[in-house]
């Protein structure tokens, strides 16, 4: 019986929300990648999967989704939400501190996969055109799938974890150059296609700059203007209408909405509301990726598994062989030894989740045949599939290789730079905040700060200065700055409340964490101690304590008496609240 809706796919979009529902947090308490679990209920339930039976079996149409259309539209949502999370990772200090692996393995890395797979897909007899996009997609990998599973192997602190993280990053930027090629090979067949590629190129060359002088002129104006409130409603509408606003402008220009996506991302990932932004678009960005990778999985058909056996299980090794022995390779020459060499490889092995994208338009375009696409795309399914086991086969090789070769300095390397990712974290920038940074940079400490007033985090940020706009007691905001690698973490607050809360949001969430608290008497001091601060400093009992000492000195007492009765006045103050403890650490 025919469904009639005023909201069209409404049985698709509740069945879809009863699965995330369901699926995410089991998912999360077996440890099974989101990614490969979407894939795989995708692919089960899909119009290839047990849809294939709904119209033998009426009711199973209630479980299953018979047409993908129906899920389509906001597929293509959660794509541009997953560009514009890669654009908020993309921050220009973050790649400049990189910049070797980036641009130097990751440009290689990209380049020689390219070449390899292309000539590959030009010997199978394929079209110049269809060898270079599937050559380029190819050698792309899963941000995705990789970040998570060096997350579960807290390997991303690591050397190998840092040059895995900078090759993602440049495949991330390739897939700007790559879209804006889709777009001029598809127009650029027949009679002057070179004329019309490089008129192409300018235009895009051009869109993309105009859009990035003239959105970074507005959107960081918009955000101060408005941050100022407070009002989390107006903070979420501003990033909707930043990241489809572009978005649409992209595509008035010529270009794509996803490419749009991502120049939003780059433009608010230089702003100090960069970790706001990312906090507020978490839960939605999880569920639209969901939604997104379960209808990649409802365009594979299984059955191309039996029909095409050899050539699928010969096209997944072989890109896997190919990837890893260029990425390797790779980083052998940076420096990495090669059990971890070969372990980054074969991480690094598998396609990534842009090739659906690009696929996608490849084929809308007439440069990939749809049954090669087809194809090709269940490929790249089935090497996500089984990353999880080769990223564990390349752990257990990286490990027996460091055992066989006693490599002892490579583990004392590898927790010095773990250590040094750390930074002390300041809460508040305001004039305590301000004194205690300017005193970590000249000592060349790093650090980071969060303030809560939207005008002084602006100003501040503009300096130069590592100050973002966010409440800093949000435990969430802390875990995006690895607040549990943090040396400390310093409240300067003015607020006695906010300060309390603070102190009890981290103290809960981070237990061992130094943590210092600025208090304005000693009652606040007390309060802040019983919550869990480690060292509290009153602001009053400092202030009586210098007063009192220029008293004395002016009474004609040498300066040394004076600094030993100061001192011993201080002992006193600070022996009495070492003795107070949180009842729940105690």
């Amino acid at each position: 019986m025919q469904e009639h809706h005023a909201f069209p796919f409404l049985r698709e979009i509740l069945l879809f929300l009863t699965l995330a529902g369901i699926m995410i947090p089991l998912l999360q308490r077996l440890r099974i990648n989101q990614v490969l679990g979407f894939l795989a209920v995708g692919a089960l339930l899909g119009p290839f999967g047990l849809g294939l039976m709904a119209g033998r079996l009426p009711w199973l149409a209630y479980l299953t989704f018979p047409r993908v259309e129906g899920v389509t539209v906001l597929a293509e949502l959660g794509v541009l939400f997953l560009m514009f999370m890669i654009g908020l990772e993309l921050s220009a200090a973050r790649l400049w501190s990189l910049r070797h692996w980036v641009f130097g393995a990751g440009s290689a890395q990209v380049a020689i996969s390219a070449s390899l797979i292309a000539g590959a897909v030009l010997l199978l007899g394929q079209r110049v055109d269809t060898a270079i996009i599937l050559g380029l997609v190819l050698s792309l990998s899963s941000t995705a799938v990789v970040m998570q599973l060096m997350t579960e192997q807290h390997t991303t602190a690591t050397r190998l974890g840092q040059a895995t993280f900078s090759i993602l990053m440049l495949q991330d930027l390739a897939v700007v150059p790559l879209l804006i090629l889709i777009g001029v090979m598809t127009k650029g067949a027949g009679a002057g296609a070179a004329t019309l590629v490089l008129m192409t190129l300018a235009k895009a060359g051009a869109a993309i700059a105009l859009i990035y002088l003239v959105g970074g002129r507005v959107i960081r104006p918009l955000f101060r203007a408005f941050a100022r409130r407070h009002q989390p409603d107006v903070f979420m509408a501003l990033i909707l209408l930043s990241t489809l606003g572009i978005a649409g402008v992209s595509a008035a220009a010529g270009l794509s909405m996803a490419l749009g996506a991502l120049i939003a991302g780059l433009l608010l990932a230089e702003t100090e509301f960069k970790h706001e932004i990312e906090l507020m678009i978490e839960p939605f960005r999880g569920l639209l990726m969901g939604l997104f990778f379960m209808t990649v999985g409802m365009g594979m058909d299984a059955r191309q598994v039996v029909e095409a056996p050899l050539w699928l299980a010969a096209a997944v090794c072989g890109l896997v062989a190919v990837k890893a022995a260029v990425v390797a390779l790779l980083f052998r020459i940076g420096g990495l030894h090669w059990g971890r060499a070969i372990e980054g490889g074969l991480l690094l092995g598998q396609g990534g989740e842009f090739a659906f994208i690009v696929i996608g338009y490849a084929m809308a375009g007439g440069l990939v045949e749809a049954a090669l696409g087809q194809r090709v795309m269940l490929a790249v399914g089935l090497s996500l599939f089984v990353t999880p086991l080769l990223a564990k086969l390349g752990r257990a090789i990286g490990d027996r290789w460091e055992r066989r070769l006693h490599l002892d300095a490579a583990h004392k390397d590898e927790g010095e730079l773990a250590a040094a990712r750390g930074r002390i974290i300041i809460a508040g920038y305001g004039r305590v905040g301000q004194m205690l940074g300017k005193l970590l940079a000249s000592q060349e400490i790093p650090f980071v700060a969060f303030e809560n007033d939207a005008r002084l985090a602006s100003e501040l940020h503009r300096q130069g200065l590592p100050v973002y706009f966010g409440n800093a007691a949000r435990a969430e905001l802390l875990r995006r700055v690895h607040a549990h690698e943090a040396p400390a973490i310093v409240l300067t607050m003015d607020h006695p409340q906010s300060a309390l809360q603070a102190v009890r949001g981290i103290r809960r969430e981070f237990p061992e964490i130094p943590l210092f608290a600025r208090a304005r008497d000693d009652k606040q001091a007390r309060l802040l101690k019983v919550a869990g601060a480690t060292v509290v400093v009153p602001e009053t009992f400092e202030a009586s304590l210098q007063l009192s000492a220029f008293v004395l000195e002016s009474l004609g007492l040498e300066s040394i008496a004076v600094d030993g009765i100061i001192d011993e006045e201080r002992a006193l103050f600070v022996e009495e609240l070492s003795h107070i403890t949180a009842p729940h650490l105690g």
